[in-house]
């Protein structure tokens, strides 16, 4: 059959027809897929995934896989490597690096159109879709080279490996997969002024296998995630409202109806010292030296501290100006028998 005619070292016609008909459908599927995603990406809320971008991204993988398989067709690409076609190893490569490129652009994509306030949620979301996209990609590229059968065999083989290189980067897995769930538990994120692990400070970044965070001093602390998983985490900011509790003390003599009045005033004053929940001032206790009296206010998170040192200040002035007296610890000292003081008068003549 004509087909069969062999045109030149070792191309047949048969070949040629089938390369072009690959190039063809190749070419036509990579139009397709390219114009559908952008039309596509104009009305999706998934713009991060779908756009121009991507269509490109994809109609290059197409053209260039198509040729390659159409140089396979004809036989210029079907020497064999390591028991596999030339052809599929290629393939191989362009489909993990396009996945790359395509995860990579995705990630930064999805950063850049986030919103401020939800960035570092998107951050971390745009990590865990990139790695996810690398890796099925890479287990594919495995598959499509005809390697993921002969890699069985060597991983079973390597059995004894395996197991040494299991224990040795357990603390990697273990990393990883807390991670993982401190994505899904989501007790923190960054910007968040935690307590944890025995440092305090601001969340400064998120990763897979480990966690940042600034602390007051400004000394930057890497917490491994298993670590910070297994931790009791103080969030200082997870919800929009806080307490703060401030004690006073103030001397037995004074009246105190009035200092609980003058401390009222200083809170009503305060603009960021909300009214719901309403501020309480109370006598908590009678001290060694002082009456105690309890403030607690409610103020919102991220000017907790702000508002804490500024009514502990306006409290102490306003005690002040109405004389009340703030009293310092004080002791009285009973002694059994009468002391006799001994004073020897000084300047005289020797």
């Amino acid at each position: 059959m004509w087909l069969g005619k062999d045109l030149a070292w070792g191309i047949t016609v048969g070949g040629v027809v089938k390369a072009l008909l690959i190039l063809i459908i190749g070419y036509i599927l990579a139009k397709f897929i390219r114009r559908y995603l952008i039309n596509l990406s104009r009305t999706t809320k998934y713009v991060w995934i779908v756009n121009e971008d991507t269509a490109g991204t994809l109609h290059n993988m197409i053209v260039i896989i198509s040729l390659v398989y159409a140089l396979d067709a004809v036989g210029i690409l079907s020497y064999e490597v390591a028991g596999t076609s030339i052809s599929s190893m290629i393939s191989a490569f362009l489909v993990f690096y396009f996945s790359y490129l395509l995860a990579k652009r995705s990630k930064d994509y999805m950063i850049m159109r986030a919103p401020q306030k939800k960035l570092p949620e998107v951050q971390l979301k745009a990590k865990l879709f990139y790695y996810t996209v690398v890796t099925l990609a890479f287990f594919i590229a495995l598959n499509i080279a005809g390697f993921s059968g002969r890699l069985t065999t060597l991983l079973a083989a390597a059995g004894i490996t395996g197991i040494i290189l299991g224990f040795s980067a357990q603390t990697v897995v273990s990393n990883f997969i807390s991670g993982i769930f401190m994505y899904f538990d989501r007790p923190l994120k960054i910007g968040d002024p935690v307590e944890v692990a025995g440092y305090s400070g601001v969340v400064h970044d998120i990763r897979i296998l480990s966690t940042r965070i600034r602390t007051w001093d400004g000394t930057l602390v890497r917490i491994p995630n298993e670590k910070l998983f297994n931790s009791e985490i103080v969030n200082l900011t997870k919800y929009p409202v806080r307490r703060v509790d401030v004690p006073v003390g103030i001397a037995y003599g004074e009246d105190i109806q009035k200092a609980i009045d003058v401390i009222k005033g200083v809170l009503d004053d305060m603009p960021y010292v909300l009214a719901e929940p309403e501020p309480v001032v109370f006598v908590e206790g009678l001290g060694d030296n002082s009456v105690n009296i309890a403030v607690r206010a409610w103020a919102p998170s991220e000017k907790w501290f702000d508002v804490r040192w500024r009514i502990v200040q306006r409290i102490k002035e306003a005690l002040d100006r109405e004389g009340i007296e703030i009293p310092f610890p004080q002791r009285v000292n009973w002694f059994a028998e009468e002391l006799k003081v001994r004073v020897e008068k000084g300047g005289g003549e020797n």
